[in-house]
């Protein structure tokens, strides 16, 4: 049995991955740390609070794996510092807080094109939050990167409304995913007895696994 930590869970892969998490006979505890209160969920503890980090100190059970899925864009933040912010440092607080914990494996959403050196904003911060995660020396470290995410959301992103048909027509790691489909394959991941060390998956291999698990 498993202990698990979440965060992100008030966004898409994460609410899909928290109710899979939910219905996993191999866990028997789960700490949600948000910044607002979770509803329509039972047995998972919930702290939260406006900072998150402050939340992510309220879970002292022990953790054996951790998942994060936060994530925003430029425009939803607000700024480039707020962006930073919530797709950089949380997610390392998210990682330093699973390992003072005692977790051995996390696992984090990041970006297809992911590069600390890309000259795209986005795709640098995404890099730079791979690279911080690599440094911290996990036993396991599983970093997927999915396409652009399909799923229905309390509010559309407007790149995602008007590029989303668009990329259902790419091949190979180009082509959007559904988040349930990067859940799925971060679950699968979590609990299957992959090598150790430094795991990247890309989205056309996220597809192929949520297949198997379908």
């Amino acid at each position: 049995m498993s202990q698990v930590l979440i965060t992100g869970t008030t966004g898409l892969v994460g609410g899909h991955l928290l109710r899979l998490l939910m219905q996993e006979r191999k866990v028997n505890y789960i700490a949600a740390p948000t910044r607002r209160p979770l509803t329509d969920i039972s047995g998972v503890f919930n702290p939260y609070d406006p900072q998150l980090t402050d939340a992510l100190a309220q879970v002292k059970d022990p953790i054996d794996i951790a998942f994060c899925c936060l994530g925003t864009t430029r425009r939803a933040a607000g700024s480039k510092e707020a962006f930073i912010h919530a797709d950089y440092t949380l997610v390392v607080d998210t990682a330093l807080t699973a390992k003072k914990l005692g977790a051995k494996h996390f696992l984090v959403v990041s970006s297809m094109g992911a590069n600390a050196r890309s000259p795209f904003f986005y795709n640098q911060v995404k890099g730079k939050m791979e690279d911080a995660l690599i440094a911290q020396n996990w036993e396991r470290l599983t970093i997927v990167r999915p396409s652009m995410l399909l799923g229905d959301r309390d509010k559309q992103r407007f790149n995602e409304s008007i590029f989303a048909p668009l990329f259902q027509l790419f091949p190979g790691n180009w082509k959007s995913i559904q988040a349930r489909d990067v859940a799925r394959a971060m679950l699968h991941e979590a609990f299957s007895p992959t090598q150790e060390g430094v795991n990247i998956i890309p989205s056309a291999k996220l597809r192929e696994i949520a297949k198997g698990e379908a």
